[in-house]
């Protein structure tokens, strides 16, 4: 070994690409998609980490040399376990990724893994013969068979592992950094032929100091450029694995929030349907009792009205009748809250603001409540579908007032803007707490306005704290409008 600073360095690089290139390794086994890419990647970290802390072992023993420091023993064969170790977990990175490999198995593969088979079975045939007649150091001997027999075979195996892999890969970008690193792994495998000088054959003609007679430079150069090229495009093959991932599981959320997105069209489309489909019923279930129970009603009433003028005020029957006249008249009343409850005529004939006063006046007026409707910005009438949904969450939020805010007042705000109407109903009543779970049937009156205001488009906003009163808003997009004033 030639004691120059150049070689220290070159060990030192030597290192620092394998042990970089072996960390980024490491780190991508922890985010591969699969246990077997996983299983994979994991010895070849082991490999790179140990592989360049034994170059650095080595410059260790080169400057101690230099130096005329003498390491303990140890060391030198701690060096030896390091580089076995080394290309032991190379030969399994090798196994691993020569399995991804899918069958039929390529005609390269099967070739070059019989190549390195007679390789095997010639170098230790040369060293039986060799050292059954010769003397050796059990040290040099081991670290040149090392190289022979597991970083030869180790290296040319994951080069033609990682060759594979590429080219069935459906990555495009990802095929010539992985072919990069397999032509580094093949030449990387024909330096590890150039060992200390040995007895046996080919050691005896073509190791590390023929090589450098020959050349004029170290075989060390040589494998730490290989070690660079190596480590360049496996760590940026880890990179654009990696890019590949993030748009991968970024194109499943998008085409996730794209399903979502169908699924909540889906749900507005139907609840749009389902509140088109009660309203049709309620006007229809108004029109017959309007065109049919109440004219019926109306004509018994007649009837009454002219037996009563018939008979004398002083018989029994002219009371009874006066009676009957009385629950008529009431049953009159019921039927047409009922009606009006079902369909307000004032929504239709009115419009939205005096359809809500209506029902103020009507139902809560008289009961003592005092609810305040104010109409903001130009009024107008609206689509039939958006005046009913704003109706019917006004009408809910004064229900709920009246039932459970504990107060006798409220306020209702209607704001006409440009793009959109603006529906807030307020109280200062007891309020509640909106994240609080409801067991049904409570709640229901919540989801239900929920749900009628997004059938056409619009969001709800609920705002309460106990003791502080509720806000219930209601946000509707004007898509077509009429410009006739309520």
């Amino acid at each position: 070994m030639n004691n120059e600073p150049g070689l220290f360095f070159l060990f030192f690089i030597y290192g620092l690409a394998f042990f970089g290139m072996g960390l980024a390794m490491a780190m991508e086994s922890w985010r591969a998609f699969s246990i077997t890419e996983a299983r994979a990647l994991i010895p070849l970290a082991g490999f790179g980490m140990i592989h360049g802390a034994h170059e650095w072992l080595e410059a260790y023993l080169l400057m101690a040399q230099s130096l005329g420091v003498s390491p303990v023993a140890w060391v030198s064969w701690a060096r030896l376990g390091m580089l076995a170790a080394s290309f032991s977990s190379l030969a399994v990175f090798a196994y691993q990724s020569l399995r991804l490999v899918n069958a039929p198995r390529p005609a390269g593969l099967k070739h070059g893994a019989a190549s390195v088979s007679v390789f095997v079975i010639f170098i230790l045939t040369s060293a039986v013969i060799t050292y059954e007649h010769h003397p050796y150091q059990l040290q040099s001997v081991l670290d040149g068979l090392a190289r022979y027999l597991l970083a030869v075979p180790a290296s040319a195996m994951a080069a033609l592992g990682l060759h594979y892999i590429g080219q069935r890969s459906r990555r495009d970008s990802l095929k010539p950094w992985l072919d990069g690193a397999a032509v580094g792994f093949g030449l990387y495998a024909l330096t590890q032929i150039f060992v200390p000088a040995m007895t046996m054959f080919p050691a005896n003609v073509w190791n590390s100091e023929s090589f450098r007679a020959a050349l004029g430079f170290p075989i060390q150069a040589v494998r730490t450029a290989l070690a660079a090229l190596i480590a360049v495009c496996l760590v940026r093959s880890a990179q654009l694995t990696e890019e590949a991932r993030k748009f991968e599981f970024e194109s499943a959320q998008r085409a996730r929030l794209d399903a979502l997105e169908q699924q909540q069209e889906l749900r507005r489309d139907l609840l749009r349907h389902i509140v088109h489909a009660q309203e049709d019923e309620r006007a229809r279930i108004a029109r017959e009792l309007h065109d049919e129970t109440a004219q019926t009603l109306t004509a018994f009433s007649l009837e009454l009205a002219t037996l009563k003028h018939n008979l004398s005020p002083r018989s029994a029957s002219h009371a009874t009748t006066e009676r009957l006249l009385d629950l008529s008249r009431t049953m009159s009343q019921s039927l047409y809250r009922l009606m009006t409850g079902l369909r307000p005529a004032h929504l239709d004939e009115l419009g939205l603001t005096r359809a809500i006063q209506s029902l103020v006046d009507r139902d809560y007026t008289p009961r003592g409540f005092a609810v305040a409707v104010e109409a903001r910005g130009e009024t107008r009438r609206l689509e039939p579908t958006l005046e009913t949904a704003l109706f019917r969450v006004a009408q809910e939020a004064l229900a709920n007032i009246a039932r459970h805010a504990g107060v006798r007042e409220g306020r209702v705000e209607i704001s006409f803007e440009a793009a959109q109407v603006d529906l807030r109903v307020s109280d200062r009543g007891r309020g509640f707490n909106p994240d609080e779970p409801f067991r049904p049937p409570r709640g229901w009156g919540l989801e239900g306005m929920r749900e009628r205001v997004e059938a056409v488009g619009g969001a709800l906003q609920i705002v309460s704290s106990v003791e502080h009163g509720t806000t219930i808003e209601a946000l509707i997009p004007v898509a077509r409008e009429s410009k006739e004033a309520q």
